[in-house]
């Protein structure tokens, strides 16, 4: 097997963690609210600290992972956030609580950055997107699996326990990672040279050069991603956060009816990221970045945006599901390009702009988190009402997909590679 799938073996591997460990709060939501009595704001409030640090360090440790090399950063991380996911199950208080989740989120801010700088470094153009494809469909797995998991666990030791557990499982990940991964192709023992002709960043060791930000803010495309992402994390953090909750508490399905068909759209997301990366490079191929890119971004966004209306609007359990299921799988099948886009733009900078649009986009997920209980309340319970603000900001999104050329660099220098 060539050493580039061996890393993405792992990345895929880290991306569900990722999801498990993040999906498992929101699984556990229902027992923790009436267990520590947190009320419907200050649940939104827990879970909107995670999404806060998760945004705000996103840049830096991006920036970190260009610098130093992705090996160190994702082990340094990964064993952060790790032991904050186990400290969670020994929380019996809202404002330790707000500390615990805040400090999570720093951890895992680096992941999706330090992965997109690996997938840079060690996979040529036409399958970056493929590769993002992959690690995001593992992360939509980790998301399946979380229900299915945790409430089993739960049920017999409790929400406590489910967070222990998952807490060792990203400590054995660290330890792999550093052990197996190198900071690029030319660095990994046993590789062949065929595979270094390959891959255009693996012929000598990437340099650890600055982003040159004061170009990059300049940018027209650069500002369209960032709020292209912004407007976009509104859909997919209702997901992440409210989900679980919204489906017992506003829909009325038991808990063990949430574990089981709270996985079906991550279920549609597993399969949707990976065939997203396929046809976007596919797409780009046949052609271009500009076309290839937008016309996936575009399309898909405006067509979730039309189902999670959709599913404010009916009433019925079955139709419930499928229309939140499909909402999400399309939504999921435009991911892998916007995560594309930032290596086609960012080049050597892929760490620190994906850095920049995920903290764009999750500072845009804090809000809907948050917000997110304040309108369920003042609209009397009713948790139809937010389904119909977080459509509306998807199609804002798809429009401004629609204006996003990936075939300009954002670095002027890098305008002629590739």
């Amino acid at each position: 097997m060539k050493k580039r799938y061996l890393i993405l073996s792992l990345l895929v591997a880290l991306g569900m963690i990722t999801f498990l460990d993040r999906i498992c709060m929101s699984v556990a939501g229902s027992r923790i609210i009436d267990d520590l009595n947190f009320s419907t704001e200050q649940w939104g409030w827990i879970q909107g600290a995670f999404i806060l640090s998760y945004g705000l360090f996103q840049i830096p440790l991006g920036i970190l992972a260009d610098r130093w090399g992705p090996r160190a950063v994702l082990v340094g991380i990964v064993l952060w956030w790790s032991l904050f996911t186990g400290l969670t199950g020994l929380v019996s208080g809202f404002m330790v609580m707000l500390g615990v989740r805040f400090m999570f989120g720093i951890g895992e801010a680096g992941a999706y950055p330090g992965m997109s700088c690996t997938v840079a470094r060690w996979f040529p153009t036409g399958q970056r997107a493929m590769s993002q494809g992959f690690i995001w469909a593992a992360s939509r797995l980790g998301g399946a699996l979380a229900p299915l998991m945790v409430v089993p666990v739960q049920k017999v030791y409790g929400w406590r326990a489910s967070f222990f557990l998952l807490g060792l499982i990203g400590l054995a990940w660290g330890m792999i990672w550093y052990l197996f991964a190198r900071n690029s192709p030319a660095e990994q023992p046993g590789i062949q040279d065929s595979e270094l002709d390959e891959i255009s960043a693996g012929k000598k060791p990437v340099q650890k050069t600055a982003a040159p930000w004061g170009q990059i803010v300049r940018a027209k495309q650069f500002w369209l991603i960032l709020s292209m992402y912004w407007f976009y994390v509104w859909g997919s953090w209702f997901y992440f956060s409210w989900l679980h909750t919204f489906l017992v508490k506003g829909r009325g399905f038991s808990e063990e009816q949430m574990g089981l068909y709270s996985a079906l759209p991550f279920v549609l997301g597993t399969f949707s990221n990976v065939m997203g990366g396929y046809l976007s490079d596919w797409a780009a191929k046949k052609i271009g970045l500009r076309l290839g890119r937008r016309i996936i971004g575009t399309v898909c966004l405006a067509l979730s945006a039309t189902l999670l209306a959709g599913a404010g609007l009916s009433g019925d359990k079955v139709s419930v599901i499928l229309l939140l299921s499909l909402s999400f799988g399309v939504m999921d099948l435009m991911l892998p390009s916007a995560w594309a886009v930032c290596l086609d733009v960012g080049h050597k900078y892929a760490g620190a702009i994906s850095g920049a649009m995920n903290t764009a986009g999750n500072l845009g997920g804090f809000l809907c988190t948050v917000l997110f209980g304040y309108i369920v309340k003042m609209s009397n319970n009713n948790y139809n009402v937010p389904l119909f603000v977080i459509a509306a900001m998807l199609m804002i999104s798809s429009l401004l997909f629609s204006r996003i050329d990936s075939s300009h660099p954002l670095a002027a220098e890098d305008v002629k590679t590739e």
